[in-house]
């Protein structure tokens, strides 16, 4: 099979059209320049926020413990990675993002005096959650947005590699996932927006990992092609995700069960996160499912549930037909098919997949060490990503009006092309595996070694396995272009949680990631700070602290 190549050149490159890079797209193209945004998916479900959301959070001074201060006081700290002037940055594109919303035609639900229906979450000190009616419509609207701004799209494209000219970015190259296309794109400035945190690490009770809590498709270039390129990442061994999800049904939506009032029983039927936070279900996510999982060790479980039969039929309404369907829009099939209904019985809920990720270490302009390579995905929720996508393209516009357009060194694409296309066969080995085959092995050995309580030697021995998982991959082939997508997905999968086992055995304590270490029981503030992971000149992972 023979494919043609396909060449862009754009101002600002905003790689990845999820919230954050739609936030970011939006901000540059109003700062007058021209905005390329690539994606492996289609702009209309690709990202998070692809399936849909039911809340957006904004601080916006209209009620008590709703001012900046807050806000700073809950998300700058020594371990977040976060400036007070980015956290500061997001707090000012809160408006604008808000006003982009709504002449998207996204309905945020207002009180009779016209302010925001609102709700608290995550243990945050105010209420600070607009409630939305019909989510799952979020992304199309904001995708006729961005293309009626006249912001060009290039959907399908998977970048595999970040350019550089000198010490700044220059560009990617890639290939179309449904033409086989060789793609390359130069630009002054580019912005990173591929998500914060990689599924398909491990499996939920279903053992199916498409079935999950957030997009499948982020697989780890949101931190191996910067790593790559130069960049270093913060708190890749702490910036795990894991969440409750409704038995059998990877969803987002425990926030607005939580933050409505739910409560959560063990087998029991005891109400018992007080005893592991004093927000008791309110609380940040990492204490939820933590609690949960020691409940399950000492026997109290599973089953759990959620419990929302105290609500008043207006609530429970509200909450099971209005914003859960919003998260993800089969939400109530499933509900039809289990005879659920929140007024009547308790919803029973696992603890689902986990997610490892981190962040794009950066300045408080959010410029990358990468010079005119800008970081968006800092922190997760749908106003985090589209607030801090917003500044990262305010800064990534400005820059591209007063620097010259790089130069690509087109000599090496010939090697880039053939690299890309290694695993394509258009006939399989007899020995040949396949990408599922080879991700069942690294999600085995997360489960495995690398869970919710884990050691040191159980996470040696992990990367013993994946030195062994290694030796398989010159036997992965593809005969179709979705198969070529999918094994190098499974690629970044395997570089990530590599080195995500490392990270983790810089840390040797238990309290601060969605995780314990049994070897290390216990908080110590001694590590009040963020990891630093880059990769040396021959790609080995190199640690250091955040002074």
């Amino acid at each position: 099979m023979s494919f043609t190549t396909k060449s862009y050149e754009t101002d600002v490159l905003i790689l990845g059209s999820g919230i954050s890079g739609c936030g970011a797209a939006i901000a540059a193209k109003k700062e007058g320049v021209d905005v390329l945004l690539v994606d492996k998916g289609v702009l209309e479900s690709s990202g998070n926020i692809g399936g849909g959301n039911d809340h957006f959070m904004a601080v916006l001074n209209e009620a008590e413990h709703d001012t900046f201060e807050d806000m700073r006081k809950y998300y700058v700290t020594p371990t977040s990675g976060i400036t007070d002037t980015i956290a500061y940055n997001f707090y000012k594109a809160m408006r604008p993002c808000l006003e982009v919303l709504e002449e998207s035609g996204i309905e945020l639900l207002r009180n009779p005096d016209g302010t925001y229906v609102r709700s608290a979450g995550f243990g945050q000190p105010g209420p600070w959650w607009i409630h939305i009616n019909k989510g799952y419509t979020v992304k199309s609207k904001i995708a006729k947005y961005i293309k009626n701004l006249g912001i060009r799209v290039v959907n399908n494209f998977f970048v595999t590699k970040l350019l550089k000219d000198g010490d700044r970015i220059a560009g990617c190259v890639g290939f179309d996932v449904l033409k086989g296309d060789f793609v390359t794109v130069r630009c002054k400035t580019a912005v990173i927006a591929f998500g914060l945190s990689a599924q398909r690490v491990s499996t939920n009770s279903t053992r199916k990992p498409f079935n999950c809590w957030y997009s499948p498709y982020v697989t780890g270039s949101q931190i191996i092609l910067p790593l790559e390129a130069g960049a270093a990442v913060l708190n890749l061994d702490i910036a795990d995700k894991g969440t409750l999800l409704p038995k059998g049904y990877g969803a987002p939506g425990m926030n607005g069960i939580n933050n409505m009032g739910g409560h959560e029983l063990n087998a029991k039927g005891e109400r018992f996160m007080g005893k592991y936070d004093p927000n008791w279900e309110n609380c940040r996510r990492r204490d939820q499912i933590m609690g949960t999982f020691q409940e399950a060790l000492e026997g109290s479980g599973p089953p759990f549930y959620m419990d929302m039969r105290h609500f008043s039929e207006e609530d429970a309404r509200h909450l099971q037909y209005d914003l859960m369907p919003g998260d993800k829009e089969t939400y109530l099939d499933y509900c039809r098919a289990r005879n659920i209904d929140f007024t009547k019985e308790p919803l029973e809920v696992e603890i689902g997949e986990r997610m490892i990720g981190g962040i794009i270490k950066c300045d408080d302009e959010q410029e990358t060490p990468i010079k005119n390579l800008y970081a968006a995905s800092l922190l997760a929720t749908f106003s985090c990503c589209m607030g801090i996508g917003w500044t990262a393209g305010e800064h990534a516009a400005k820059r591209a009006k007063t620097v010259d357009m790089p130069n690509l060194q087109e000599k090496d694409f010939e090697k880039m092309h053939d690299e890309i296309f290694t695993h394509f066969k258009e006939t399989k080995s007899e020995n040949a595996i396949t990408y599922t085959e080879f991700e069942d092995a690294i999600r085995q050995v997360m489960d495995y070694y690398v869970g919710f309580n884990r050691t040191e030697k159980g996470m040696l021995q992990a990367l013993k396995s994946m030195q062994t998982i290694e030796e398989y991959i010159p036997r992965l082939e593809a005969a179709t272009l979705r198969e070529l997508m999918r094994i190098r997905e499974s690629l970044e999968l395997f570089k990530l949680v590599r080195i995500y086992i490392q990270a983790c055995l810089q840390r040797k304590e238990s309290g601060r990631a969605m995780y314990n270490r049994t070897d290390y029981p216990n908080f110590d503030p001694a590590y009040n700070k963020c990891l630093i992971t880059s990769l040396d000149e021959s790609g080995v992972p190199h640690f250091d602290w955040t002074k």
